[in-house]
């Protein structure tokens, strides 16, 4: 086993790994507490943010996806803020200045918080399924659409 890195570069679980993966994660979601064995038998109970996060990465993990860990208090380049949400630069660029997403400048850069791109990706989200909803109730109005 290789050691921990501190990075945000994705952890991609190899393919003959992913079975155990998924045979980790349905134990967890049914155990409810999970506990930690050290090298010498010593015991301890995982408290729940970062149990909740173990099955989480298990799940992601045993799909097949890549993920990273990063706090929400990282510093994002535009660039990057843009690779998370799937967007341009340009628009993430759009978006600072309309005030939609707050940054700072370190220097003559942009940084934004990751925080602060999460909570912008939420709204966008919560907007975007208000709209789906608002569109089918239309569509269900109109008879276009049968349940």
């Amino acid at each position: 086993m290789s050691s921990p890195t501190r990075t945000t570069e994705p952890i991609v679980a190899r393919e003959d790994e992913q079975k155990e993966l998924a045979s980790i994660e349905r134990k967890l979601g049914q155990i409810g507490k999970a506990r930690l064995i050290g090298p010498g038998n010593e015991q301890m109970i995982l408290p729940d943010s970062l149990y909740s996060i173990l099955v989480q990465a298990a799940r992601q993990l045993s799909e097949g996806n890549g993920i990273a860990i990063m706090p929400v208090m990282q510093e994002l380049t535009t660039q990057q803020a843009a690779d998370l949400i799937n967007v341009s630069r340009p628009f993430v660029v759009n978006l600072i200045d309309s005030g939609q997403i707050p940054c700072h400048m370190v220097g003559t850069h942009r940084r934004i918080y990751l925080r602060d791109l999460l909570d912008y990706k939420r709204r966008r989200d919560a907007s975007t399924r208000r709209a789906i909803e608002r569109l089918g109730d239309s569509a269900e109005e109109l008879g276009i659409y049968d349940e």
